[in-house]
């Protein structure tokens, strides 16, 4: 995937040239980037690419952490507990 694909808006591209951003901001940032990703580009595609171009020159940079655990997978969901989960048990 072109660089030009996986940040259309150059949200990402922008977010490291920002001196100071925080965590909370990157993730802010993060979302905006995901909503604003044309239908049919596959998220992960878009992360290495995005990982590969700017996370090699920063790797400590928030938005290098940000776009890493975007590729994560998500957890898996354990018991609620709860009375539903009492009442099962029995």
């Amino acid at each position: 995937m072109r660089l030009e694909e996986a940040d259309p808006k150059g949200l990402v591209r922008e977010s490291y040239r920002i001196d100071g951003i925080s965590m909370g901001e990157c993730r802010s940032i993060f979302v905006d980037w995901a909503l604003s990703l044309p239908q049919g580009r596959e998220v992960p595609d878009a992360l290495r690419t995005l990982i590969a171009h700017y996370g090699a020159d920063a790797p400590d940079h928030p938005m290098t952490e940000t776009l890493s655990a975007g590729l994560a997978a998500p957890p898996v969901p354990g018991r609620r507990g709860g009375r539903l989960g009492r009442q099962r048990a029995v």
